[in-house]
């Protein structure tokens, strides 16, 4: 394993530290999923992309990761789609749980190795809220249970607000049943048309946040490494989380706490609302999903990633830069294997680079930097060098960043090109400018750029 100093950012301390995992060489990781009632959104991708990278990270370093990343199934906006449309809230979660990993596969983003979802955890989530209960620190008012906030003397550690603050300035819902303004439901009694569970309160259903409490509990345990998100959970869900998660284990529930920042649109925090939202699916038939994955990861990961059509056309220019070496590269050797060891101490840099609070931003100059070198080598028709850059923009942009960099171009199509351009090489010793010049011309065409470096003419494939 990688004698890395890994620090990043905690939410909970509210500064850069030092990480240390439970368990040597071991991490359990938690990340909140989607609530599936619609097409996945960029937003979404932000997030996924980001802690998806974090894992692979975490692997490249020689960590084992338990990555764990839940559905909720059940929920407001998900019955409410259903009944727009006269469908059962699970066949409206089914579609759109599908649609959400048909795009992150797009987006290369490895399957967790668990995704439980709250319909199947519901004899924990009613045993857990029963310990609630048994312990005073939750109450049944007629069917429905809530948490008592100031019986948890921690409440607003994570996100910094006390009581006072959230007193004065919160928007609570007005709730007869509850004791305080402040406590939040744990489980709700049912309403008609709607699915329910039993329970020792009667038929109802769980609130949102003891979902998460139970589903990664059950399966890291009472404690574990890193319960990630987007920073809008920090408040209230995950500050929920922590005050069920605590008060019944009587444990730190998650060590560290990650949050990414929003995507925004013309510096708005993307939503529905605003009219400003853009599904993946949008996305995609604008730019392929590579170029969405190295825009997502262009920016820091806490800083606000400002969404429009000139960045996103920016990213791609960016990228096809990059895609364009490893073009030449196949097109040069023949193959989409460099054949040759990665650089161990430039594997090491990279990875060094990120375990600084994870700066995607910083690692992805580190790709512009090997390409670089890349380019110096063709000039020098040194073939050994160029072999070994290419090796390391394959470790470092895909399997590090997880940023897919296959040629675009196959070996039939190959060998084809190289018989044109032997053509135009010909018809250039023969100073027949004329046919060389429509050669390039029918090739660029085609969608190839011709390119005269020193290792002779190359074929790169456009866009």
């Amino acid at each position: 394993m990688s004698d890395l100093e890994i620090k990043f950012h905690n939410t909970l301390s509210g500064k850069k530290e030092g990480f240390m995992p439970l368990e040597p060489g071991k991490i359990k990781m938690y990340v909140c999923g989607i609530t599936p009632y619609d097409e996945s959104h960029l937003g979404h991708a932000r997030c996924y992309v980001f802690f998806d990278t974090v894992r692979r990270f975490f692997i490249s370093a020689g960590f084992k990761v338990t990555y764990i990343q839940n559905f909720t199934d059940v929920d407001d906006k998900i019955i409410a789609r259903g009944n727009k449309i006269g469908q059962s809230a699970k066949s409206i979660a089914d579609k759109y749980i599908q649609d959400y990993l048909d795009k992150m596969t797009l987006l290369n983003v490895m399957r967790a190795d668990q995704y439980p979802r709250v319909t199947e955890t519901m004899p924990e989530i009613v045993k857990f809220i029963e310990g609630l209960v048994k312990k005073e620190v939750a109450y049944q008012k007629g069917g429905d249970v809530f948490y008592r906030v100031r019986r948890f003397k921690d409440y607003g550690k994570l996100s910094k607000r006390s009581l006072e603050e959230l007193e004065s300035g919160a928007r609570v819902e007005v709730n007869e049943a509850k004791e305080d303004p402040l406590d939040f439901a744990l489980w709700k009694a049912a309403k008609d048309g709607e699915p329910s569970w039993e329970s020792p309160w009667g038929l109802g259903r769980p609130g949102w946040h003891i979902e998460c409490s139970v589903m990664s509990t059950k399966i890291l345990g009472d404690t574990f490494d890193i319960h990630g998100g987007g920073q809008d959970l920090i408040f209230p869900h995950h500050e929920n989380e922590i005050a069920q998660s605590e008060a019944l284990s009587g444990k730190p529930f998650a060590n560290y706490w990650l949050h990414n920042g929003f995507v925004t649109v013309n510096r708005e925090k993307m939503s529905k609302s605003l009219g400003n939202f853009f599904s993946l699916g949008e996305i995609f038939n604008r730019v392929p999903a590579p170029v969405v994955r190295f825009f997502l990861l262009s920016r820091h990961y806490k800083t606000p990633l400002d969404f429009s059509d000139d960045l996103l056309e920016q990213a791609r220019n960016a990228f096809g830069g990059i895609q364009e070496m490893n073009d030449a590269c196949f097109f040069l050797f023949g193959t989409d294997e460099p054949g040759v060891p990665a650089d161990d101490a430039r594997t090491e840099a990279f990875l060094k680079i990120l375990s600084d609070d994870f700066n995607t931003e910083k690692a992805i100059a580190e790709l512009f930097q090997v390409k670089g070198g890349m380019a110096e080598a063709i000039k020098k028709k040194n073939t050994d060098a160029l072999r070994a850059g290419w090796k390391m923009l394959k470790v470092l942009c895909e399997d590090i960043l997880g940023i897919p960099l296959k040629s675009r171009m196959d070996l039939t199509q190959v060998q084809k090109l190289k018989m044109k351009l032997s053509e135009r090489d010909g018809a250039r010793k023969n100073k027949d400018w004329g046919t060389a010049d429509q050669i390039r011309k029918d090739l660029d065409e085609q969608g190839f750029i011709v390119e005269d470096t020193p290792l002779g003419s190359i074929v790169k494939a456009r866009g």
